[in-house]
């Protein structure tokens, strides 16, 4: 009986091993969905001449229309809890001088569906020998949905009118509206050395809101940055972005799946730029401690350098400080040192490291693994992630073999090569 039950024991282990190491890792799909909707090369790219102008506050129901091409003026508000429609196909041009800035206001909603044939977008009004990240702002959603901020509320830090920057709410179920299949290129102004708009920021946005299908490309700051909120997202790519491609903090509780962030030295900032930087809380002093800590789960993630030979402006990969949960499964790291990077504190016992998972992994090319700020903590996390419950499989091989097709000057497809799966242990 015993010899039976141990038999048992075995196969069942061993089926759980092998369903573990089947799973499909990084971006998936039948066929390549960042065709026909995305461009890796917006700077080559002539769009019409701006035939319509937007400026002020939109304070009742509009539409913007795929045979205009729109430039964006100052700061645009969307106001009066009104809806600002955008048909596919649409192109909206954001002015250098007076960094055209888009900001859905909290009861106000976008909605900007694209298709995979006709995407919407929003770029730079310079010529195309011209562009350059940050030539404009970006787009700002503000939202109802909880932040662990004293009170429940928040401003951001960016020039905004004060009667209209605002942020939170009570309502996990908010929604802001549609954005998907859409392209912002060269977004993400830096106003100051402390006030750096992104290319999107998610501010208290509500999970009824659609965000699919967006590919940010060149902002001078981070892709896609989210501030407390309830959000699920998924096929996402960042592309060649100064500094973090996700950035989360507030409290922020994020499903993103099937996403992909592809980094570049020469697009990088000397101060440390991540593809995850994830944290609970901006300063201390302004969070309600009884509120959610930040809560990020990442599926079927792919995280890319696209410079094998890094000369080090590339660093860790995910970024993340204490009190901060992060799951990063099914997904490839390629190129990073390190892996990961942990906050100092964080190595100091299991509670913190239980918040932090990392499983079914394909590692390549990362010189370093998980590690912490403090080298006290190296031993603990090593010892912590070295069981084999988390399938963490190192590699060495170059993107092109890891990869479908990595040539970012065709049509890239970043989903795993199956011919060689048994390489990395599939």
């Amino acid at each position: 009986m015993k010899t039976k039950i141990q038999l048992a024991i075995l196969t069942l282990l061993s089926s759980f091993f092998l369903q573990a190491q089947q799973q499909p890792k990084g971006i998936i799909g039948n066929t390549n969905w960042m065709n026909n909707w995305t461009n890796f090369k917006p700077a080559n790219v002539e769009y019409s001449e701006a035939t319509n102008i937007i400026a002020g506050n939109i304070d009742k129901d509009t539409r913007l229309t795929k045979r205009n091409t729109y430039q964006l003026v100052g700061v645009v508000y969307v106001t009066n809890n009104a809806t600002l429609t955008i048909e596919p196909g649409t192109v909206i041009r954001g002015d250098d001088k007076t960094c055209g800035t888009l900001v859905i206001t909290n009861g106000a909603k976008i909605m900007a569906e694209g298709l995979e044939t006709d995407p919407i977008i929003f770029t730079s009004n310079k010529e195309t020998v011209e562009r350059k990240p940050g030539d404009w702002g970006g787009i700002i959603i503000l939202g109802k949905a909880p932040i662990n901020t004293l009170g429940g509320l928040h401003t951001l830090p960016f020039d905004l009118d004060p009667i209209l920057n605002h942020y939170g709410g009570q309502d996990p179920e908010d929604n802001s509206g549609i954005l998907k299949y859409v392209r912002v290129e060269y977004a993400g102004r830096k106003l100051s050395s402390l006030k750096e708009l992104n290319g999107i920021s998610l501010a208290g946005v509500g999970r009824k809101t659609v965000l699919s299908n967006i590919q940010v490309s060149y902002s001078n700051d981070d892709s896609f940055e989210s501030y407390g909120g309830d959000l699920v997202m998924n096929n996402l790519i960042s592309y060649r972005t100064t500094d973090d491609d996700f950035d989360f903090t507030q409290g922020v509780q994020c499903n993103i799946s099937n996403s992909i962030a592809i980094r570049h030295p020469f697009s990088s900032d000397v101060s440390g730029s991540r593809c995850f930087e994830v944290d609970s809380y901006d300063k201390i002093g302004n969070t309600d401690m009884s509120k959610k800590l930040t809560k990020i789960d990442a599926t079927n993630i792919t995280l890319v350098n696209l410079e094998e030979n890094n000369q080090g402006l590339v660093r860790e990969s995910v970024y993340v400080r204490e009190n901060t949960y992060f799951n990063l499964s099914n997904s490839i790291v390629s190129g990073f040192t390190p892996f990961v990077l942990l906050e100092g504190n964080i190595g100091d016992g299991d509670v913190n490291l239980s918040k932090i998972t990392f499983k079914n992994l394909v590692i390549n090319n990362c010189n370093g693994g998980i590690t912490s700020e403090s080298g006290s903590g190296n031993p603990s996390i090593q010892k912590f992630y070295g069981n084999p419950i988390f399938f963490l499989d190192y590699t060495r091989l170059k993107n092109s073999e890891l990869f479908t097709m990595p040539n970012i000057k065709g049509n890239p497809d970043f989903r795993m090569n199956v011919n060689n799966t048994l390489a990395i242990g599939n």
